[in-house]
């Protein structure tokens, strides 16, 4: 029978733990920061002192500076695959694992890999192998962290695409800024180092624009900064015991809205450094046989978003929502209620005015803040 003794179970978690490889992340507020020449500059030094350190995927685009710091460097030749008649290369996992470097150096955490690949995304890569006991040095920009997204596409006008979930962040040994002035990153791009010369000018006029690149640069410190806050909170000793936060996203079936309160609370928790719970209240008139397709397609996929973003998920059915939730946030001890901003339709606002007054009836009497997040 396998072993179901806490006590053992927390031992084999405590050495499973000790034996994972430790994860650095260099993260920059765009392109062209030099991510990718200060992991390379890394990987010579360790070199020089005798670690076996190894190239797994690097991505110099063919900028010259960057490229003459591999020379020396050991490389793990990439997996080739056809895609829609081309050959592409992929980062190889296994050759990775296999041959089982004190460091591997893994660029573009962000990246998707190729259809029929063994994981969807990159980062889902690096994972196995600090899994392995693999050491990994990887980057990434700020605009690709899943909960940013909206206020990335809010500052310069586009989706990113590939994303990572905060968690992964939230995982690593260190969490390093590369950081530039946006003069001092303007100026690169207008000498070459960040793009072809006929794409200088279209990156200029849009995403390289001075005020995008200080709010993208304002993010990415912040995000490096709530990082140290968490390893403050987990490796400096604390003499007297704080509250500790516990936030609870409450989403209804509007995908758009529930998109934004999942993204702003996985943001609030990532800062605070806490748990954080999404709670979907099931009314009588969303029951499984009565809830359009449409509607539970978004909800799992609300899910899904909130898992990687390192929710859990708390599923209820009841007629009374406010007091759903307020029985939810108690027993879970919550001490943040987090619930989207109402939508500007007469009967909405009513309803919705009746649920706010109800949650704020049932607060006064407990310790549990309420944010309406806009």
């Amino acid at each position: 029978m396998p072993e179901t003794n806490p006590s053992a179970q927390h031992f084999l978690d405590l050495i499973k733990k000790s034996r994972r490889g430790k994860f650095k992340i260099y993260i920059g507020m765009s392109a062209g920061v030099g991510k990718t020449y200060r992991m390379l500059q890394e990987a010579q030094t360790l070199l020089r002192n005798g670690i076996d350190v190894k190239i797994g995927f690097i991505e110099t685009h063919n900028r010259k500076e960057t490229h003459e710091l591999l020379e020396g460097l050991p490389v793990i030749p990439r997996r080739k695959l056809f895609y829609k008649g081309k050959e592409l290369e992929e980062l190889d996992m296994q050759a990775v694992i296999g041959l089982r470097p004190e460091i591997v150096i893994i660029d573009e955490l962000a990246h998707t890999n190729i259809e029929g690949s063994k994981n969807e995304k990159r980062w889902q890569d690096v994972m196995e192998i600090l899994d392995a006991g693999i050491n990994v040095i990887s980057a990434v920009n700020i605009q690709h962290i899943e909960s940013l997204n909206e206020e990335v596409k809010q500052i310069t006008g586009v989706e990113v695409r590939e994303r990572i979930p905060d968690n992964v962040l939230a995982v690593a040994d260190e969490v390093v800024n590369i950081d530039l002035t946006a003069d001092e990153l303007i100026t690169r791009l207008k000498e070459g180092k960040i793009y072809r010369p006929d794409k200088i000018q279209t990156a200029l006029t849009n995403f390289f624009r001075s005020d995008h690149i200080l709010q993208l640069r304002e993010l990415a410190l912040k995000e490096v900064a709530s990082q140290v806050e968490r390893k403050v909170d987990t490796e400096v000793p604390k003499l007297v015991a704080q509250r500790r936060e516990k936030f609870l996203a409450c989403i209804s079936s509007n995908e758009v809205t529930a998109k934004h309160v999942i993204r702003k609370t996985a943001r609030l928790a990532s800062y605070y450094n806490s748990k954080w719970l999404l709670l979907y209240v099931q009314t009588p008139a969303e029951s499984r046989d009565r809830i359009p397709l449409d509607k539970q397609r978004h909800l799992i996929n609300n899910f899904k978003l909130a898992t990687e973003m390192g929710a859990e998920i708390i599923r209820v059915s009841s007629s009374n929502v406010s007091r759903a939730i307020i029985e939810t946030a108690e027993q879970r001890q919550v001490t943040t209620i987090c619930i989207g901003k109402p939508h500007i339709t007469l009967i909405r606002v009513i309803l919705a005015t009746n649920l706010f007054n109800n949650l704020l009836k049932k607060l006064t009497s407990s310790d549990i803040d309420l944010v309406i997040l806009s």
